[in-house]
């Protein structure tokens, strides 16, 4: 190889390339953390202070408004404290300004270090509230040609693609500014977030079997009927006929709400 080549990797960059670099990954480190980090010296304060509130205060605004009821719960200091730890630690996968709840919460699960100010459920209400914009921006759709209408006995529902049944130890769809459990209660919370035919998120308190017979149903190719004769069983419920009674009415609901998208012969 000839001197003046460059070499693979950049190793044979010039010294102006390099000192861009460098004030490049300077610039980006005062963003992240402009108490610990100082900035190029070349560039007056007031410039910087122009990106370091326009960074901060995009990234800010945009997790406030998809957290809303996790921000209300924190004082100031102790959210932005937060969220600028998230800014300066977190290293995003992700660009778009859309990801930037999930990256939060990756945060929040993996990275974050627990501060007195941090309610016991933090983690769950983080995960509930982030669920509504995922499922909003979630490019699934229903499968093509099943009947929205039948009979949701003799035919196989099919669960929306779009539909999640999450537990939670803490009744997180009733935390707020004046309800903030320190103890989970005795019994699980189940709940079940689902996109509507209309695009629209909805959010609906269930319970154990409910929750269950979904499960059963995104196994597919089961009968409503089978499903809750299997139900019934795992229930050790001595009334078969009435499960499947019940059953039908709430697999007919849950057809109604989009919860199931549809119904389709068993193959």
């Amino acid at each position: 190889m000839r001197s003046d080549e460059k070499r693979p990797g950049g190793a044979g960059r010039g010294p102006h390339e390099a000192r861009f670099a460098r004030e490049q990954r300077q610039f980006a480190a005062h963003l992240r953390n402009p108490l610990v980090n100082e900035p190029p010296a070349d560039i007056e304060d007031r410039r910087m202070a122009i990106y370091r509130d326009l960074i901060y205060n995009n990234i800010e605004s945009f997790i406030a408004s998809g957290f809303p009821v996790l921000r209300s719960i924190y004082t100031d200091d102790a959210w932005h404290t937060m969220v600028r730890e998230f800014v300066h630690r977190h290293a995003s996968r992700s660009p778009y300004f859309l990801q930037i709840s999930e990256e939060f919460l990756q945060y929040l699960q993996e990275e974050h270090v627990a501060q007195e100010s941090d309610p016991p459920f933090l983690l769950e209400l983080a995960h509930y509230e982030w669920v509504e914009l995922a499922l909003d921006v979630n490019p699934a759709e229903p499968l093509p040609g099943l009947e929205l209408e039948g009979d949701v006995l003799a035919q196989v529902p099919v669960v929306s693609p779009v539909a999640w049944s999450l537990s939670y130890r803490f009744p997180v769809h009733m935390i707020g500014p004046t309800f903030q459990p320190s103890e989970p209660p005795d019994n699980p919370t189940f709940l079940l977030v689902y996109r509507n035919r209309e695009d629209e998120v909805g959010f609906m308190e269930i319970n154990a079997v409910t929750a269950r017979l979904l499960q059963l149903a995104q196994a597919g190719n089961q009968t409503g009927r089978a499903l809750l004769e299997d139900l019934a069983v795992e229930m050790n419920h001595g009334d078969t006929g009435a499960v499947v009674n019940f059953g039908q009415s709430l697999l007919q609901q849950l057809l109604q709400a989009g919860v199931i998208a549809g119904l389709e012969p068993r193959r």
